[in-house]
């Protein structure tokens, strides 16, 4: 393949001296998207028809992702309270890298969006490499760590030596995959940018699928298998990350995708992938690191407010995660593509109306959620006192739900613009000042307890919605996104769907 930055920097060029004009906008529209043609139902309706074509998938990918976790539960709470503390303390230690793979897989899906609508296949695919070979080796670091200290890892959370040791088996053979872990999540991200996210659909439900069947067989010994317990769990888990690598990498390798490999030359992608990823991996990590001290808070409040704070918010995330997941990717696919045809005005009015289309659906579903709280709560646990907090702690998240929705469709369309640097903010805003501020307050100074906690949850997510509800509706996030296609030379809404010319 021949190098084809030349040809997406020629399109640059000619966009200021040739008849056709560099960006499309819609009639009545400035660059920077403040004002466009007038919308009508039409237009609200085409836009949610695509919005749901998009998000379906993806929330159907979540729920076996979800299946697969429940599933991990339930086996090794055959073998001990012990296995079952052992892999839930080692899996806090596993979202480290899931949040590097996803805010490296931000920055590749914003960079994939705004390039494919303006169809520079060229640096799309340039930026999809890269970020895969960042995944890759971001990954190293993790599996010298499950090697060298998982047990002291575990054993630092305060568990038992016998808890330690089964926990630090399972997160060492878990980062021993993680530079597979880190490609699958990039490689999925890149191509939900293009607009496909059935692939990987495809890929990671069968891979979780994989992973359930593997939980169950290795773990319990099943069919013949050696039974080996906490060690068989964390084995499945591990294959199904390298079985999800290898499938994307393969996809990507064939004609089945859009997207393909492109040897990374120009170092304005990577830095750009670079600044993009960093505050989302920075976001990811400071809500992982948040739930220490706010867990330790709920545990000053007595064990059953942890454990019903655990229910409650299970059950919120079971009815609602795969609906807010799939809106996330989908604002910024529709943002992200507008942005690279050139159309800002669209890409502010489809980010308003997937929002819309989030908040009513999914705030319907926190209304169910409250509705019938306690009788979904009494599925996880049979406790009274538990299922009474339990039932609480689930209608806040409930009643939260469409602030929740807001902040992260939103969040996703911003991220299509190239800004990842507000939501970072917002969250770690919310969590400092209202997850950990408010309860703490609350809760412990002025002495209500578990109130302090419902008020710090729902605080901290209306935070969260209001500051990228103002970012949305008067940052520069379309000037932002155009200033970093023009460094790496992609022309807005020039040559959009055309194979670029210098590939053969």
């Amino acid at each position: 393949m021949s190098d084809g930055r030349a040809a997406d920097r020629d399109r640059s060029d000619r966009g200021a001296g040739s008849d056709a004009p560099a960006t499309r906008t819609t009639p009545g529209s400035d660059d920077g998207g403040s004002g466009s043609r007038s919308r009508n139902v039409g237009d609200l309706l085409a836009v949610w028809r695509r919005v749901v074509a998009l998000s379906w998938p993806v929330g159907v990918e979540h729920t076996t992702r979800t299946l697969m976790r429940t599933t991990d539960v339930l086996v090794t709470g055959f073998f001990s309270p012990g296995a079952i503390a052992a892999v839930g303390l080692a899996d806090l230690y596993a979202r480290f890298p899931l949040r590097i793979g996803l805010g490296l897989g931000g920055g590749a899906i914003a960079l994939s969006s705004q390039d494919t609508g303006a169809g520079a296949e060229r640096n799309r695919d340039e930026a999809v490499t890269a970020a895969l070979l960042l995944g890759l080796g971001a990954g190293v670091p993790f599996v010298a760590v499950g090697l060298l200290v998982a047990t002291e890892l575990v054993a630092l959370l305060g568990a038992p030596a016998t808890v330690a040791r089964m926990g630090g088996v399972y997160l060492a053979v878990v980062f021993a995959t993680a530079p597979a872990r880190h490609v699958a999540l990039v490689a999925a991200r890149s191509l939900q940018g293009t607009g496909d996210t059935r692939t990987p659909m495809a890929v990671n439900v069968l891979a979780n699928l994989a992973n359930v069947a593997g939980s169950v067989v290795l773990g319990l010994g099943l069919y013949g298998a050696p039974r080996l317990g906490i060690l068989g769990v964390g084995l499945a888990t591990a294959a199904a990350n390298v079985l999800s690598a290898g499938l994307f990498l393969a996809a990507l390798g064939s004609s089945w995708t859009d997207a393909g490999f492109a040897r990374p030359r120009d170092p304005v992608i990577a830095r750009q992938l670079v600044a993009l990823s960093v505050p989302k991996i920075a976001e990811g990590l400071a809500a992982t690191v948040a739930e220490f001290p706010f867990n330790a808070l709920l545990l000053g409040f007595g064990t059953e407010v942890n454990a019903a704070f655990q229910v409650g918010r299970r059950a919120y995330q079971q009815v609602t995660a795969p609906l807010s997941r799939g809106y996330n990717v989908a604002a910024n696919v529709v943002v992200g593509s507008a942005l690279g045809e050139g159309d800002p005005g669209r890409a502010r009015f489809e980010g308003w109306a997937t929002t819309l289309l989030g908040v009513l659906t999914v705030g319907a579903l926190g209304l169910v959620l409250v509705a019938g709280a306690r009788p979904f709560v009494t599925l996880f646990t049979d406790d009274p006192a538990t299922v009474a907090l339990a039932a609480e702690f689930a209608a806040v998240y409930g009643l939260s739900a469409p602030a929740l929705v807001g902040f992260l469709v939103l969040s996703g369309a911003l991220q299509g613009a190239s800004e990842t640097r507000v939501p970072f903010v917002a969250r770690v805003t919310a969590t400092g000042g209202g997850l950990l501020g408010v309860t703490y307050l609350v809760g412990v100074v002025l002495g209500y307890g578990p109130p302090g906690a419902y008020l710090g949850i729902a605080a901290s997510y209306v935070w969260m919605a209001g500051v990228v509800v103002a970012a949305f509706g008067r940052g520069d996030w379309a000037g932002r996104a155009a200033g970093m296609m023009a460094e790496r030379g992609t022309t807005p809404g020039d040559g959009a769907g055309d194979p670029d010319p210098g590939d053969d």
